[in-house]
């Protein structure tokens, strides 16, 4: 018998253009085409290096803003694998073009932009309003809570943090010493103790980190259900800035609260944020001002589930000019939710007879069919999983590189059109 055998040895000459390697339909170049014409000048503020001066070119933003933005539709988080991609597929090499990026770079540019990248999805969102897709005249919020990079064995008390600050400081001092003992004698170790020292200088900071969050974290616990409570407050020492948060799969785990809004006729993302609260309790009003501040226009109808519901809210909502759509909670003196109370204002009132009504009822449905959505399709597909980086700062700029992402994937041929 005859059989076709791979040959690994064999020699062949490839010859193509980098503008070649994917086709002219390719949603790549559609992500390439709006990322060029968007405005990248807060993401070069720090660029020292200019044209007719000494030093190395710096990496052009819109190549690093593109490949991200790509990497979020793909569901990459990862710096490392990035760049691994960067080198072997073509999509992510027709970006480059010919740029060789490593994943330092790659890994630094994704979390020290967080203003920028607030801005750019504000521009995102003005060009998507500039069509007849998206009104931001009713809004649905949702969150969701993500797995933060720590364990729940890093959480402790103040007085095992205290202990192990000042191990943490000797530690340092140890290293410290080694360090420039190998420097001295010029030992070929002497990179790695400067390694390891910066690694023992991290330590200490994310303990000290997490003593300053102790008076917060124990105010907290004060006023948990009006007492204080027998269990003592615990931070965490690999990331100050998590809670332990309730799942959705009913377990407790160190965790971050994502915020996100969508413009119902259009799902598109319209407010992102994130806290470490475990309450949705507080977080309608900030949605609201920032969907206001991003658009520039007044929201006529916010909708989101009950565990946002705080009477106050309803009320300065309803005087914005805002109807709240929102299931009312049951009272423990058996009443119907949405029976009007003798206290209530008239802003409640009318909410609760709105939440009555068959139409108003019609309207809250979006809510599940939206946002839920939309969030089932961040943590599945758009890199927004288990975090790989670590502190609130970080962790939004995450959420902003997923919604950017959502955004230009589902609305970039729109845009270009």
């Amino acid at each position: 018998m005859r059989f076709r055998r791979p040959d690994r040895g064999q020699t062949q000459l490839i010859v193509c253009v980098l503008d070649d390697l994917v086709p002219a339909d390719h949603h790549v170049r559609v992500i390439w085409s709006l990322v060029d014409r968007l405005d990248l000048s807060r993401f070069t503020t720090g660029v020292k290096v200019r044209e007719g001066e000494a030093g190395r070119p710096a990496t052009d933003a819109r190549l690093l803003v593109a490949l991200w933005v790509w990497a979020s539709t793909q569901g990459v988080g990862s710096a490392r694998e990035l760049a691994r991609l960067c080198e072997c597929h073509d999509a992510y090499k027709w970006l480059c073009g010919g740029v060789a990026v490593n994943y330092h770079t790659l890994s630094d540019f994704r979390v020290s932009h967080e203003a920028a990248l607030d801005d750019l999805l504000t521009q995102v969102l003005a060009l998507l309003m500039a069509t007849p897709l998206v009104s931001v005249k009713r809004i649905a919020q949702d969150g969701v809570r993500v797995r933060a990079s720590a364990g729940k064995g890093s959480f402790h008390r103040r007085e095992t943090l205290e202990t192990a600050l000042e191990r943490a400081r000797q530690q340092v001092q140890v290293l410290k010493g080694q360090r420039e003992a190998a420097a001295r004698q010029e030992r070929p170790s002497a990179r790695l103790e400067g390694a390891r020292q910066r690694a023992a200088c991290e330590r200490q900071a994310r303990i000290e980190e997490a003593l300053k969050q102790m008076p917060e974290l124990e105010a907290a616990k004060a006023r948990h259900n009006g007492k204080a409570s027998g269990a003592a407050p615990r931070a965490s020492t690999t990331d100050p800035d998590a809670r332990v948060m309730k799942m959705p799969d009913g377990g407790f785990r160190p965790a971050y609260n994502v915020q996100l809004a969508c413009d119902t006729s259009s799902r598109a993302i319209v407010g992102a944020n994130v806290t470490n609260s475990g309450s949705d309790k507080t977080q309608s009003e900030p949605m609201l001002d920032e969907v206001t501040r991003r658009s520039g226009r007044p929201v006529e109808e916010h909708l989101m589930d009950g565990g946002y519901v705080r009477l106050e809210d309803i009320e300065r909502a309803d005087a914005a000019g805002t109807k709240v759509y929102a299931p009312p909670q049951a009272s423990g003196a058996g009443l119907d939710p949405c029976t009007v109370r003798q206290g209530d204002s008239p802003a409640v009132a009318a909410w609760r007879r709105r939440m009555e009504d068959s139409e108003g009822q019609r309207i809250y449905r979006e809510r599940a069919s939206t946002c839920e959505t939309i969030n089932a399709d961040l943590t599945a597909y758009r890199g927004l999983g288990p975090l790989l980086v670590r502190g609130l700062s970080k962790v939004r700029c995450v959420v902003l590189w997923s919604a950017l992402a959502y955004n230009l994937l589902h609305f970039g041929w729109a845009l270009v059109a």
